[in-house]
């Protein structure tokens, strides 16, 4: 992680009192003075500021049931960020591995472990996310197929990735995809001429949402943790 974020999660200061820390020259990396908070550094380093051991504290790994009207950021825009609801020390240091949209619900994880947030959202690691979708017009039978062989996107130069798509009734399906494309879900069904008027993320990876209350938020097993290693 960044050297910066390291001496946030091994004292009380802020981002930016770090980095006046790091100015002044008292932070050592395995013996060396360093002042750029960017440079990465890991937990079995020696980080010492002014001669004091540093120790960062524990990751936390979080899943949120995302309500509408919120986002998944670290700052308030039209509507207010999701880490309103995360009742615990500095949740704005937070970050959310994989966003949905504002008028999106469903299954939302935050950490602040960035090498464990990687493996759900770099593409290379193909992490299945499962969706509920409600459609305007009813679904054509070989969407199925179409979603299996891959879609051409707007504005996309190839197909998307194979889906699952599995038809619940005329209006309302369950779409598992590996890729995280802007606004992908909505675009995919967009593609096949229809529109998506309702979405729910139910799942990723092996961690569902279960009946986690709408707004409620609790902190992942250690199993739920390790299924993303």
């Amino acid at each position: 992680m960044r050297l910066d974020k390291f001496i946030c999660k091994s004292t009380e200061l802020t981002r930016t009192e770090a980095k006046k820390l790091l100015k002044t020259g008292v932070v050592q990396v395995n013996g060396e003075v360093v002042k750029d908070g960017a440079k990465q550094v890991h937990e079995n380093n020696e980080i010492t500021a002014d001669g004091h051991c540093l120790t960062a504290r524990e990751s936390r790994y979080i899943m949120l049931h995302k309500p509408v009207d919120t986002i998944c950021s670290n700052v308030d825009e039209i509507y207010p960020s999701v880490l309103h609801f995360i009742e615990v020390d500095k949740a704005f240091d937070l970050h959310i591995a994989g966003r949905l949209d504002a008028d999106t619900t469903g299954l939302v994880l935050i950490t602040d472990d960035g090498r464990w947030s990687h493996n759900i959202i770099s593409p290379k690691k193909e992490c299945n996310k499962v969706y509920r979708v409600w459609l305007r017009d009813n679904i054509a039978t070989q969407a199925v197929e179409q979603f299996t062989q891959g879609v051409q996107l707007q504005g996309e130069k190839s197909l998307t990735k194979p889906a699952k798509l599995e038809i619940i009734d005329n209006t309302q399906v369950l779409l598992t995809i590996t890729e995280g494309k802007y606004h992908q879900v909505k675009r995919m069904f967009a593609a096949i001429g229809n529109k998506v008027v309702g979405l729910h993320r139910e799942q990723i990876g092996q961690v569902a949402l279960g009946e986690l209350p709408l707004g409620q938020w609790r902190y992942l097993t250690p199993e739920e943790v390790a299924s993303f290693s």
